[in-house]
């Protein structure tokens, strides 16, 4: 099984992904509002600005502080190292 980091030493399971989206939009705010609602967010900002929001396929959303092109690179190489700046 393939994890991915999501910052902060959290990680994911990538095979589980469904989407990595930004959190600016109505309708993915929408989505974490509901998610909220239901009992199944995941808030692994530890904190921070959520920088991007990732959608499993059991109904799951995370937040992450990590932008969404970086958990994507983190998709493609398994040994991708966590930036400083990503945390910050």
């Amino acid at each position: 099984m393939k994890l991915i980091n999501i910052g902060f030493g959290n990680m994911v399971a990538a095979h589980r992904l469904i989407a990595i989206v930004a959190p600016e939009a109505a309708p993915i705010k929408r989505i974490v509002g509901e998610a909220r609602e239901r009992g199944s967010l995941i808030d692994a900002t530890a904190g921070r600005r959520t920088r991007s929001v990732l959608i499993t396929d059991s109904e799951h959303v995370i937040l992450s502080a990590v932008q969404p092109e970086t958990v994507a690179a983190r998709l493609g190489d398994p040994d991708a190292q966590e930036s400083h700046e990503d945390e910050e």
